[in-house]
C-alpha cells in the first residue's frame, strides 16, 4: 500500500469511528486505539504535504487562532421562528395556513427546541466549506476552525445525497460536559460559566480553536436548505441527512394532524426533563416541502413554522426600585431593579415594567415582593405581586413627570401606551440612541464604528446627531480612548463606504418612527425619493399599500420638522443615497399597477421568489391567499385542487407561468 492509500485509508477510518462515538453514540474502539491511528495520520500528513486536505480527521484537534471574525452574508437568510404559548395559538396558526394552502390535509413535523447558538453549515460537492452564525439572519461571523473541532459534525459526504446544500443546527453544551467544565474552573478557584447556552455561543467565537476542542460541543442539525427538489417532505431530508453521516436527532416525530402535535407537546413537556439537553419548546412544522414553499415567509419568520414554548419558569424576588430608561425615539420604559435571582439559568438583575398601564394595572410598586417569569424564556417580566408581603409603609407608584435623563417633561398622547420625552436633538439617550441605529447592520452598515464609539464621539462634542458622522476626520478620531490610527482609519472609510448604501436601507435608518424595514422598501419603491416621501400628503401616504394613519401621521411630523429637514439637506450634500438608483429602476414599470397575483405550485422557469419580484418591479402586489381583490393566479404544477376550485368559484384569472412572463416582457 503507498503513503496516500495508506493516508486516505487512515482517514476514512477515523471518520467512521467519530460517526460512530458522536453521533451514533456506539464507539466501536478504544481511544488509545484511535489516538495511535491519528498520530499516525498526522505523521503522514506532516512528511507528505502534497497530500494535505483541509477536511481531514486531523484538523479537528484545533490551533488555528482567528483575531478577527469575518462577517459572511447568509446566502439565504436565516429567520426567526414566531411563538405561541397555547394550544390555541396553534389552532389559530392551523387555521391560517389552511386558509392560504386551500386545504385541512396538512401534516406536521415536531421537534424539540433545543436551546443552544444557531448555526449554518456550507458543503459543496459534498466536503465542508464554512461555518457561520445566526448573527442578525441576514450575516454573521465565520467561525469555520472552531465549527471544525465539534466531532459530530462531518467534514465530508462520501454517501449519496444533494450535491450542494446547506445544514441548518443549534451549537449546544450538554449538561454533563456543562456541569463537568464548572467542576474544573471551581476546583482552580475561577468564576463558574452561568447557563449552557451562553458557554456554547461565546465558545464560538474563542480565538484559539484548540481551545474550543476541548469544550464538549455538540451539534444538533435540523433544517436542509437546497435548490434540489431531491426530497418531498422536510423529514424525508433530515431522515436521509442523518444517513449521511449528520447528528439529526431522534425525537423528530411527524404528526398527521394538529391532535397529534398536542400529543408531542405533551409527553414533552415533562419528558424534557430527562434529556442530556436543554430545551424549551417544540418546533412545529408544515412537512410537505412544496408545501413550505407555497406558504413562504413574512419580514421575520416562515409561515409553514411555529415555536411552542414550555410553560415559563418562576420565581419570586423582591423589587428594589423602578428606574426610567429613555430610548431613541423617546419612549420611556420603566424597569424594575430586582433582588438578583436565579431564573432559567441565569442570574437576573432587572425586568421591564412596559408602561404606565402595567404598573397601574398590577399595583406594582417598589420594596413589594413580586414574581417574575422570563417571557419566551429571554426577556425577564413581572407577572403579580405577592401582596401578602407588602411593607404596611407602602405607597402607589408615581409614574415619572419628567424625563430621567434631560429633565424635560414628559408627554403621552391619546391612544398610546409609552411616555414620550419630546427633546429629540438634546436628549443623550436619543442623539446616541438614533446615531446607533443608524448605523447597525440593517441599515447603513457602517464598519468600524460601534455603539460605545459613538457614545464616546458625542461625549467629546464630535457628533451631535448622524449627519456629523460625515464631517468627521482620521486625525480627529485618533486621540479618542482605545482609537489607533488604524482603527481610526477603518472607521472613516467605513463611513465613506456607506455611502454606497441603497435609498430603502437608507429611509430605514434615518429612525422616522413606526418606519421599520419592510415599511422603509414599500415607501422607498413608491415614492422613489427622500423629497416625494417628505412632501407627501396624508392622503397620499395611506394609499400606499400597507401604510396606516399612525405611520402617516408619523412620517408627517417628521417632515415638517426643521431639525430633520437639515438633517436630510446635510446628508444630500455629502452624497448619502435619497433615491432610488437607476440601476434598481431599470428594470421597473408600472405594467401591473394595481393588479394582485397569487402565486401556487412548482414552477420551471423561475423560481417562485423570482415571479414575486417580477411581480413587484412591475408594479404588482403579491398575496398569499386567494379573494374576491385577486386579479391573476400563476399556476404552476401541483397547484391544490381546493386552491383551484375556490379562484373557479370567484372567477380569479388563472395564467401559466409562460402567460406571466409574456405579459411583462
Amino acid at each position: 500500500m503507498d503513503i496516500k492509500e495508506r493516508i486516505d485509508v487512515l482517514r476514512a477510518e477515523l471518520d467512521a469511528h467519530n460517526y460512530n462515538y458522536y453521533v451514533l453514540d456506539n464507539a466501536t474502539i478504544s481511544d488509545f486505539d484511535f489516538d495511535i491511528k491519528l498520530k499516525e495520520l498526522e505523521k503522514l500528513e506532516k512528511e507528505n504535504p502534497i497530500f494535505f486536505d483541509v477536511n481531514s480527521p486531523t484538523q479537528r484537534v484545533g490551533g488555528s487562532i482567528t483575531k478577527n471574525f469575518n462577517t459572511v452574508v447568509h446566502q439565504n437568510r436565516m429567520y426567526s421562528l414566531d411563538n405561541s404559548y397555547s394550544k390555541d395559538d396553534l389552532l389559530d396558526w392551523e387555521k391560517r395556513i389552511q386558509k392560504m394552502l386551500g386545504t385541512s390535509e396538512i401534516e406536521y413535523t415536531c421537534e424539540l427546541k433545543f436551546d443552544g447558538a444557531s448555526i449554518n453549515l456550507t458543503y459543496e460537492n459534498g466536503q465542508f466549506i464554512k461555518a457561520v452564525t445566526r448573527g442578525d439572519g441576514f450575516q454573521g461571523d465565520e467561525v469555520t476552525n472552531n465549527i471544525k473541532t465539534i466531532r459530530s459534525i462531518p467534514l465530508s459526504i462520501k454517501k449519496d445525497f444533494v450535491k450542494d446544500f446547506e445544514m441548518r443546527g443549534e451549537i449546544i453544551l450538554p449538561l454533563d460536559g456543562f456541569i463537568k467544565m464548572n467542576e474544573e474552573r471551581v476546583a482552580n478557584d475561577e468564576e463558574e460559566y452561568r447557563n449552557p447556552r451562553n458557554t456554547a455561543s461565546g465558545s464560538l467565537k474563542l480565538q484559539d480553536s484548540s481551545e474550543v476542542a476541548k469544550r464538549p460541543l455538540d451539534c444538533l442539525l435540523y433544517q436542509v436548505v437546497t435548490s434540489e427538489r431531491k426530497y418531498k417532505t422536510h423529514f424525508e431530508s433530515l431522515e436521509n441527512a442523518r444517513k449521511v453521516g449528520f447528528k439529526v436527532p431522534k425525537t423528530i416525530a411527524v404528526a398527521k394532524n394538529i391532535e397529534e402535535v398536542f400529543d408531542f407537546v405533551n409527553k414533552w413537556d415533562t419528558k424534557r426533563h430527562t434529556l442530556p439537553y436543554e430545551t424549551d419548546g417544540v418546533v412545529i412544522k408544515v412537512n410537505n416541502l412544496q408545501q413550505q414553499e407555497e406558504l413562504g415567509y413574512t419580514s421575520k419568520a416562515p409561515r409553514w413554522a411555529i415555536a411552542y414554548k414550555f410553560k415559563a419558569e418562576q420565581v419570586s424576588t423582591i423589587l428594589n426600585e423602578i428606574t426610567y430608561q429613555v430610548g431613541r425615539t423617546g419612549a420611556i420604559t420603566p424597569v424594575a431593579n430586582l433582588e438578583p435571582v436565579q431564573l432559567a439559568g441565569t442570574t437576573v438583575k432587572r425586568a421591564s415594567l412596559h408602561n404606565a398601564d402595567q404598573i397601574e394595572k398590577l399595583d406594582i410598586r417598589e420594596n413589594d415582593t413580586v414574581f417574575v417569569e422570563k417571557g419566551g424564556e429571554i426577556i425577564p417580566k413581572i407577572i403579580a405581586v405577592d401582596i401578602t408581603k407588602r411593607p404596611i409603609s407602602s405607597t402607589p407608584t408615581a409614574y415619572a413627570t419628567n424625563c430621567p435623563e434631560c429633565n424635560t417633561e414628559l408627554v403621552r398622547t391619546e391612544g398610546d401606551a409609552k411616555h414620550y420625552c419630546p427633546n429629540e436633538f438634546g436628549c443623550a439617550p436619543q442623539i446616541t440612541g438614533r446615531i446607533q441605529h443608524f448605523i447597525s447592520r440593517k441599515a447603513m452598515d457602517i464598519d468600524g464604528l460601534g455603539g460605545e464609539t459613538v457614545d464616546l464621539l458625542r461625549k467629546e462634542g464630535l457628533i451631535k446627531n448622524y449627519a456629523d458622522l460625515y464631517d468627521l476626520k482620521v486625525e480627529q478620531v485618533i486621540p479618542l480612548e482605545r482609537m489607533a490610527e488604524k482603527s481610526a482609519q477603518n472607521m472613516i472609510s467605513g463611513i465613506e463606504k456607506s455611502k454606497e448604501i441603497p435609498f430603502e436601507k437608507v429611509l430605514f435608518a434615518l429612525g422616522i418612527r413606526f418606519v421599520g424595514e419592510t415599511v422603509a422598501k414599500k415607501l422607498a419603491k413608491h415614492f422613489k425619493s427622500i423629497d416625494n416621501l417628505m412632501s407627501a400628503t396624508f392622503e397620499e401616504l395611506i394609499n400606499v399599500d400597507e401604510i396606516g394613519d399612525r405611520i402617516a401621521q408619523s412620517i408627517i411630523e417628521f417632515s415638517s420638522n426643521e431639525g430633520n429637514i437639515n438633517l436630510i439637506n446635510r446628508l444630500k450634500e455629502v452624497g448619502v443615497q435619497l433615491e432610488v438608483s437607476a440601476e434598481s429602476l431599470e428594470n421597473q414599470t408600472n405594467k401591473l399597477e394595481g393588479q394582485i397575483f397569487v402565486v401556487s405550485g412548482v414552477f420551471h422557469q423561475m423560481s417562485r421568489n423570482e415571479l414575486k419580484k417580477a411581480i413587484e418591479d412591475n408594479g404588482g402586489k403579491v398575496s398569499s391567499s386567494i379573494s374576491k381583490k385577486t386579479n391573476f393566479i400563476i399556476a404552476g404544477d401541483n397547484m391544490g385542487p381546493s386552491k383551484l376550485t375556490k379562484a373557479q368559484d370567484l372567477g380569479v384569472t388563472i395564467i401559466s407561468e409562460q402567460d406571466f412572463i409574456d405579459k411583462i416582457s
